[in-house]
C-alpha cells in the first residue's frame, strides 16, 4: 500500500511540475520518519524544497539574462583594498531599500577603484532579492538605441530598458556623446526617474557633464531631488566618488 501511494503521490507530481518531490519523494519520507514530522511539518518541508529548487533556478536564469560582466557578491569585495570607502554606506545600500523607494546611486571615481565590481555586487543581491535587473555600459545602451531608431524599434528598445526594477549603467563619461546620443539618454533616465531603480558608474563628476549636461541634471534630481548638487546616495569619498 505504501509503494502504492508513494507512486501515486510521484506521479501526481510530475502532471503538477513539482519536480524536485518527483526524485525525492522517498528521500523526504524518510526524513520525515526519522524526525517524526508531523502533518504541518512535513507539508512545509515540502514546500520549502521545492521553493528553494525553483526560486535557485529563477536566479540563475536571471543572472544569466541580466548582462553583469560577472556574478561577484558584496561578500567578495575587499573593503581593506579601499580603507576610504565606507563601508557602512554600501552595507545600506545593500539592504536594497533605494529599489523599493526607487531611487538611484551614483558610484564617481577614477578608473580601477571598484566602482563596477560595487555596482554588479548590489545588483547580484537585488536579483537574489527577487527584483528584475539588467546591466549595460552606457557605450552599448547608446549603441543599441541608436541601432533601434534606425530601424524604426526605438520606443521598443526604449521600453526594453524601462522594464528592470533595476538598471546598472557602467562607464558613463568615458566616451563623449554627441547631442542626438545625449538626447537618447535623457529620455531613458526621465522616463525611469520614480519608475524604476539606476546605478550609474563613472570616472566623472556631475559638474564635469559637456554634451549631456541635461541628462546629469535629471540625474542630480532622481538621486537628491535636486538639479543643483548631488549628495544623497552617492560614495564621495576620494578614491570611489568625488
Amino acid at each position: 500500500m505504501t509503494a502504492l501511494v508513494t507512486t501515486r503521490i510521484r506521479e501526481s507530481a510530475t502532471r503538477l511540475g513539482l519536480t524536485h518531490l518527483t526524485d525525492t519523494v522517498d528521500e523526504l519520507l524518510a526524513r520525515a520518519e526519522a524526525e517524526q514530522l508531523g502533518y504541518l511539518d512535513f507539508l512545509d518541508l515540502l514546500l520549502e524544497e521545492e521553493l528553494g529548487l525553483r526560486e535557485g533556478r529563477r536566479f540563475r536564469n536571471a543572472l544569466k539574462l541580466s548582462g553583469l560582466p560577472h556574478h561577484k557578491t558584496l561578500d567578495e569585495f575587499d573593503f581593506a583594498f579601499q580603507p576610504d570607502l565606507d563601508a557602512r554606506k554600501v552595507r545600506d545600500l545593500a539592504s536594497l531599500s533605494f529599489i523599493d523607494a526607487k531611487s538611484n546611486i551614483a558610484l564617481l571615481g577614477p578608473p580601477g577603484v571598484g566602482k563596477t565590481m560595487l555596482a554588479v555586487g548590489l545588483a547580484v543581491a537585488a536579483c537574489q532579492a527577487g527584483y528584475s535587473i539588467y546591466f549595460t555600459t552606457l557605450d552599448d545602451l547608446v549603441r543599441r538605441l541608436r541601432a533601434a531608431e534606425a530601424t524604426g524599434r526605438f520606443a521598443r528598445q526604449l521600453t526594453a530598458f524601462l522594464r528592470p526594477a533595476l538598471l546598472v549603467c557602467d562607464e558613463v563619461g568615458y566616451l563623449p556623446l554627441d547631442r542626438a546620443e545625449a538626447n537618447m539618454v535623457f529620455q531613458l533616465v526621465s522616463r525611469r526617474y520614480e519608475r524604476g531603480s539606476m546605478i550609474i558608474t563613472s570616472n566623472k563628476s556631475f559638474t564635469k557633464a559637456h554634451m549631456f549636461a541635461r541628462t546629469c541634471a535629471w540625474w542630480r534630481r532622481s538621486i537628491t531631488g535636486s538639479a543643483q548638487r548631488p549628495q544623497a546616495e552617492i560614495l564621495r569619498r576620494s578614491r570611489v566618488g568625488r
